[in-house]
């Protein structure tokens, strides 16, 4: 049985107590524990069901790579499935149920699909669920449904909160074994700016479990004398229990930090989610062991030689009595001497291999364990628990020659070095005959833009599995010289053992076991390639090797060799399959961060919002803004406050909150170029101080944003856009910068939040900003589409000459932590003046009056320019931009395309938002032809009457034609094509 050791436990602080829950049964542990450590403490052997054949399922692991200890945890707001055992930490009250059983862990009725086996092997659902046809929505869906997931779906709000915060380092370094450590100290010496991240609560890796020696001393006094010593250095930064859960282009790192996963409910937020930034990354992060392909190498108490080592040094556990060690290579005879250290029995150790040469097998020998070489397991006897092995000869093909009780096995295939994050962005493999594993390829590396090495790695992620040689290639990595010295035994060659025994029959090899999770058997990958399944991605696929919640960490390697031995071909022909972030899964609340409830999207509100609400604004969305939509007085309507805010606009001086305009800086000696490319005019030519309108388009030709552009130094623009497409257009900007032309020299910020932004609009807007003074704001001095950087009533300012009112206009940007004083300066200043506020509506009649479009008015993804008469806005000398080939295909240069005009009724009423010109015919649909639609519809309080834009087949040409818009009861009103701009044709107003 296993049971809690009477001393020992490095990790443990036997003071502590910590009473938690499995399954309702109420259980102790200590401060320290992990859960699974825990667990085996109390003898819980059995902790959950596979998913195919809900066959029993103990703890295999010791960390991140475990496949089969996974519970429910938590209850109500703190309900959360599929935690691994292995890399929780234990806490006072802690509360788990096991998964993917029913009705009871002990008696599940799913076990009834292991007595059919034989019927369900790899692929069987490819075969069955095809036939008959009509069953697969009623019968076999249903049934598939029901059974798939291991877990239970939490179904109240989370409790916890969770943070996003960003970091930048010229090095970042993951894993804090020793590798990491030494490297992070080498690089800290040289001025770098380090950060190490260790993925759980300690320091030091395997090293200070394994006995090695650093320096002439314990490694465990060596790692805290590092640690120390990088905690005083001010350049260093370090994180435990934070987790690089995926590399990226760029340096780019994602890391969960779990802040308060072992403390809930302290007020702290449970994770943190680090978007780090590095110059270079080195992964110092170690190597997983393989298990062994064995029958019955499932069975509860069947585990890694590496983690009963962990159990028994570092939390005082004794995953058994009576442990028979399994192995191939030297590194499981440390377990084997730890447990007889420890006062546990070993009654044997079996080796594969024929010759035993090494240092620890004659110290295991001396101690007094039997040693047997060129033995294996046969087969492991027992059901929820180990009750014995039977021994045969590796060479041979499972002939039992011995029967010896046993209630754990430790196992070791060998090791595996961790390469995930190198091969995250581009890092290569090779195989590596001599040891038996997968190590990146030095000369292979993801690379920088500049072409140097974006990641490295350190330690055993390159394929050292001995101290002295981790060291050394730690300091390396991080171009050091002088590494610590380490004492090593001599260890023998590992020899690879994919099945055991060798000659192993079906019967065996139907019971060896490689996913663990997903029930993936030697005989099953051995089946896919018979029935031509010869990728490796294919067979992962077919028979799911690899696709648990664990991602193949103990089962890929195992698989692809034996899907090499089936094709008769070599393992490295065979190659690997995709390593996808994250490492290990990342909680959806991490991703999200604060984004959720009410700030689910945050509410942006302008450096004005209070002044707003204080005029008893009427608000509205824009995208995530919120804008005044006018500014009703005591009886007034809406409708009635618009029009007052209109007219007085025109008559005397508007106000307007422009803060949530897009403004995004292109910087850089290529901006020019890639403005060129962006917008459908030229904007590499504009003169510094110069303002010019521009249109966006997207591949396909459609419009997708427009604004004004302004030059702001040799190198430098400032690009407005639409309030809702700032973001929008922003990331459009780096996804074309990142993905299509990363050689480019240009730089974009979103500053749109930077700046308060107002628009002083009407004929009294002149006298306004000269009452307030400090700059010359005359027609001479700044005419329409020009800008100056200056001072207005004290305060920085930088004034636009541009209109969207067609009346004289400056739009004034200040920063926004003065954005309030400011306006409150304009509203205190205009008053003489008659100064008023407007809002959005009041705005988009002003807008519609001059004919000037409006984006997601006159246009709807399917509008291109040409569309709304703005041909004068595409360069003739360009040979391209963006859309300029999808404008020249035969639909979108088709003369029959709807234009923009402008509509009026014959009466003067206002046309309804969404009607159509109905045309004569119908369509193959039995529906009535149309000819045009409207686009924007408003009631006009300078002219009096109602106003229309909208797109009509033939446009322009038709102006004075009277045609019908339907109504939403069903009749039609009579309509005349006018010219779309309504007010000041000529624009003498906005040029005053």
């Amino acid at each position: 049985m296993s049971s809690r050791l009477a001393k020992g436990g490095r990790l443990i602080d036997r003071t502590t107590a910590c009473e938690f829950s499995f399954n309702g049964k109420r259980l102790k542990g200590y401060k320290g524990d992990t859960l699974a450590a825990a667990l085996l403490a109390n003898d819980q052997m059995l902790v959950g069901r596979s998913f195919k054949y809900h066959r029993p399922r103990g703890i295999v692991g010791s960390g991140a790579e475990e496949p089969n200890a996974l519970v429910n945890m938590g209850t109500g707001g703190r309900f959360e499935p599929n935690q691994r055992t292995t890399t929780t930490e234990l806490f006072d009250g802690l509360t788990s149920t096991s998964q993917n059983h029913w009705p009871s862990l002990e008696f599940d009725i799913g076990v009834v699909n292991n007595y059919a086996a034989r019927f369900l092997p790899a692929g069987f659902y490819y075969k069955t669920f095809i036939h008959p046809r009509f069953a697969w929505k009623h019968v076999f869906e249903p049934i598939v449904r029901q059974s798939a997931g291991l877990g239970q779906v939490p179904k109240e709000r989370d409790a916890d909160r969770y943070e996003q915060a960003y970091a930048f380092c010229d090095l970042l370094i993951v894993g804090g074994g020793i590798a990491g450590l030494q490297a992070a100290l080498t690089a800290a010496k040289a001025g770098k700016r380090i950060w190490l991240v260790e993925q759980t609560a300690h320091w030091g890796g395997r090293a200070v479990v394994d006995g090695v020696e650093i320096e002439g001393q314990p490694a465990e006094v060596w790692v805290n004398a590092t640690l120390a010593a990088l905690s005083k250095m001010e350049n260093v930064t370090i994180r435990n229990r934070c987790m690089a859960a995926g590399s990226y282009d760029h340096g780019y790192v994602l890391a969960d930090e779990k802040v308060a996963d072992h403390t809930p409910g302290d007020g702290r937020p449970r994770h943190r989610l680090w978007r780090i930034r590095a110059g270079q990354i080195v992964t110092a992060t170690g190597a997983i062991e393989r298990p062994l392909s064995f029958a019955g190498n499932d069975i509860p108490g069947v585990m890694l030689a590496g983690a009963v080592r962990d159990y028994v040094i570092n939390f005082g556990v004794a995953p058994g009595d009576r442990t028979v060690v399994v192995t191939n290579n030297d590194d499981a005879y440390r377990t084997a001497i730890a447990l007889k250290e420890a006062g546990l029995e070993v009654p044997v150790i079996l080796d594969a291999r024929a010759n035993l040469t090494g240092e620890l097998p004659a110290k295991a020998r001396a101690m007094g364990i039997r040693v047997e070489a060129g033995k294996g397991i046969a087969k492991v006897k027992g059901g929820k628990r180990v009750t014995s092995v039977a021994i045969c000869a590796q060479a041979g093909q499972g002939a039992v020659l011995e029967e010896i009780s046993c209630d754990a096995v430790a196992m070791s295939g060998g090791w595996s070095p961790v390469v995930h994050l190198w091969s995250h962005c581009g890092g290569k493999l090779n195989w590596d005959t001599a040891k038996a594993h997968f190590a990146p390829d030095p000369a292979r590396p993801p690379l920088n833009h500049d072409g140097s090495a974006l990641v490295v790695t350190a330690g055993s992620a390159s394929g050292h599995l001995l101290a002295d040689e981790v060291l050394a290639d730690a300091t390396r990595a991080v171009g050091g010289e002088g590494a610590p010295s380490a004492k090593v035994p001599h260890e023998a060659p590992i020899e690879a053992v994919w099945v055991m025994p060798q000659g192993a029959p079906v019967e065996l090899r139907a019971k060896m076991w490689l996913d663990y999770q997903n029930d993936v058997k030697v005989s099953d990958v051995q089946l896919a390639a018979r029935e031509g399944y010869t990728s490796v991605e294919h067979t992962k696929r077919y028979t799911t090797l690899g696709m648990a919640t664990d991602q193949g960490k103990l089962s890929n390697i195992n698989g692809l060799a034996i899907l090499a031995d089936s094709l008769s071909t070599a393992i490295p022909q065979v190659g690997t399959t995709t390593f996808r972030p994250p490492y290990t899964p990342v909680t959806i609340g991490a991703l999200a961060g604060e984004a959720r409830g009410e700030i689910f999207q945050p509410l942006r509100r302008t450096p004005v919002y209070d002044w707003h609400m204080a005029q008893n604004a009427y608000m509205e969305p824009v995208g995530l803004w919120r804008r005044p939509y006018c500014y009703p007085r005591a009886g007034e309507t809406h409708e009635q406050a618009v029009h007052r805010e209109v007219l007085n606009t025109r008559t005397n001086v508007g106000l307007l909150d422009a803060s949530t305009l897009g403004k995004i800086i292109v910087k850089g000696p290529d901006a020019g170029k890639f403005l060129d490319m962006l917008y459908t005019n030229v904007m590499s030519n504009l003169g510094i101080g110069k303002c010019r309108y521009g249109l966006m388009c997207n591949e396909q030709g459609f419009l997708s944003d427009d604004g004004v552009v302004a030059r702001i130094d040799e190198d430098t623009w400032l690009c407005h856009t639409t309030s809702g497409g700032a973001d929008r257009i922003h990331a459009w900007m780096e996804d074309w910068l990142q993905c299509e032309w990363w050689d480019w020299q240009v730089y974009t910020a979103n500053v749109t939040e930077q700046y308060a932004q107002f628009a002083v609009v009407g004929p009294k807007a002149r006298k306004l900003l000269e009452k307030l003074g400090g700059m010359d704001v005359s027609k001479e001095t700044l005419p329409f589409m020009q800008w100056a950087d200056g001072v207005l009533g004290g305060f920085r300012v930088r004034a636009y000459r541009i209109s969207f009112s067609g009346e004289l206009s400056y739009e004034i940007a200040v920063p926004a932590s003065e954005g309030r004083a400011f306006w409150d300066a304009l509203v205190a200043a205009g008053a003489e003046f008659g100064l008023m506020p407007y809002g959005t509506e009041g705005l988009h009649i002003m807008r519609a009056e001059k004919g000037f479009i409006m984006i997601g008015d006159e246009t709807d993804g399917t509008v291109i320019p040409q569309d709304l008469n703005l041909g004068w806005a595409i360069s003739k000398k360009k040979a391209d931009y963006l859309g300029k080939r999808g404008q020249e295909r035969p639909y979108l240069a088709s003369p029959d395309r709807w234009k923009l005009v402008g509509l009026e009724t014959l009466d003067g009423s206002v046309i309804q938002d969404g009607a159509y010109a109905p045309a004569p015919g119908f369509n193959a649909n039995g529906q009535r032809n149309t000819q045009g639609r409207v686009t924007s519809t408003y009631y006009s309080p300078t002219l009096k009457r109602g106003i229309a834009m909208g797109l009509v087949k033939g446009g322009l040409s038709r102006i004075g034609e009277v045609i019908e818009m339907t109504k939403l009861d069903g009749s039609t009103q009579q309509v005349r094509i006018c010219d779309p701009v309504f007010y000041d044709k000529e624009g003498e107003k906005q040029n005053v």
